[in-house]
């Protein structure tokens, strides 16, 4: 079955009425100059200029107006979001100004898993995230970063409740997604969604349709890019400190040797399944997204999208394991839903990290909570985005002979 949107009521009507005023000529305004005056009147901070981010968020922006055929409702959401990314990043700027040691922290070389989206890496993130002596990136820390100006230290109460009131409200907007993926407001979320606050990350791409701001992404230089996760991870230290990192994003399998630059040594978990299957139900889980921040959703075309740049994803990451096949440790789906606490055991030892008792009591609390299916069944075939079990197997050739997949 084709592809089909799902919408509420009251934002058909918002994109309705958006559209009669739209022909009028009163839009959102999401300009680049436009974000900017308004990020530094809602702080008092000054711009701090930076040429490549200077120059990604003017691509952005004008991919955004010029291709992404964003809907009222939507066009709201995205200047909100993008809002929220600059103010934190002139919060960031000052903080650091003020407490340039923050960068002195050491950041002890992350567990990374990067596998293909709808690989499993979200269940081993999660559950290792259980383990109170690793810290993980919590929902709640990616949308407010920052501490309120009057919140107590280790009192993060009104963030985490403001950010479970946006997940009910994404609950009710589209509860088909939570099939697919479902956010947890005090669960570990991927860490690219940190780097979106540098404007050089794939988060924008996952989105929305914003072809010529994904093709001049893919030639930058994402040394910044994760120098700045640095920056925000030291930052997030200072909240809460723990011994060890655990990472998790299917977007670091495209810079895996610049992710490496800037945290040597880390050990890259890479999850592998049959690329049929990830590539369904990605494509599924990024049109249900696209949904809802435009009426015009080309499902087919978000799919051959995305089969092309993951396809080129894992290929590089095979380039970087031929260089570095000391840092990666694999685990197969299969493996993962069979035995996942085997799957924990070599991670741990690979990392030299121990697994003690009560970690493991944790993660089997984790695991009773968090069954399969809990926010129901995520139904998906490559027929219905247009593509077929040959194409996929052609683009992932290299990668699935690599893994017997």
């Amino acid at each position: 079955m084709p592809f089909s949107p799902f919408q509420r009521r009251p934002i058909r009507t918002i994109n309705r009425v958006g559209a009669v005023l739209e022909s009028r000529g009163i839009r959102v305004d999401l300009s680049a100059d436009a974000l900017c005056r308004r990020a530094v009147k809602a702080t008092g901070l000054p711009w701090v200029a930076d040429p490549q981010v200077d120059e990604a968020l003017d691509v952005l922006t004008s991919s955004i107006i010029d291709d992404a055929r964003l809907s009222t409702f939507g066009a709201l959401v995205i200047r909100a979001r993008l809002h929220g990314i600059l103010t934190t990043r002139l919060r960031v700027a000052e903080l650091i100004r003020t407490h340039p040691e923050i960068r002195d922290i050491e950041i002890t070389p992350p567990i990374v898993i990067a596998g293909l989206q709808r690989s499993g890496t979200t269940m081993l993130h999660r559950l290792i995230g259980a383990d109170p002596q690793m810290r993980s990136v919590g929902s709640w820390e990616v949308i407010h970063l920052l501490p309120r100006k009057h919140e107590k230290p280790g009192a993060p109460r009104a963030r985490i409740a403001q950010t479970k009131g946006a997940e009910l409200a994404l609950r009710y907007l589209n509860p088909h997604f939570f099939a697919i993926h479902a956010v947890e407001a005090d669960g570990p979320e991927e860490d690219v969604l940190l780097q979106e606050y540098s404007i050089l990350s794939q988060v924008p791409e996952a989105m929305l349709s914003v072809p010529s701001y994904a093709a001049w992404l893919q030639r930058q230089d994402m040394h910044q890019s994760y120098e700045y996760l640095r920056t925000l991870l030291q930052i997030l230290h200072t909240q809460n400190p723990r011994p060890r990192w655990v990472l998790k994003t299917p977007a670091h399998l495209e810079h895996l040797d610049t992710l490496l630059d800037v945290f040597p040594n880390a050990l890259i978990v890479q999850t592998h399944r049959d690329p049929r299957s990830t590539t369904a139900s990605f494509s599924s889980m990024l049109a249900h997204g696209h949904s809802m921040f435009s009426d015009h959703v080309d499902a087919s075309a978000v799919a051959r999208h995305w089969l092309s740049r993951n396809a080129d994803m894992v290929n590089r990451a095979l380039d970087v394991r031929a260089a570095r096949p000391e840092v990666f440790l694999d685990v197969q789906y299969t493996d993962l839903i069979d035995d996942p606490m085997g799957q924990v055991e070599r991670i741990y030892a690979a990392a030299r990290f121990d697994l003690t008792d009560e970690t493991r009591a944790r993660m089997a609390e984790h695991r009773s909570g968090h069954a399969q299916n809990a926010h129901g069944v995520h139904r998906y075939d490559l027929a219905d985005f247009g593509l077929t079990a040959e194409e996929v197997d052609e683009a992932y050739a290299r990668y699935r002979q690599t893994f017997s997949l």
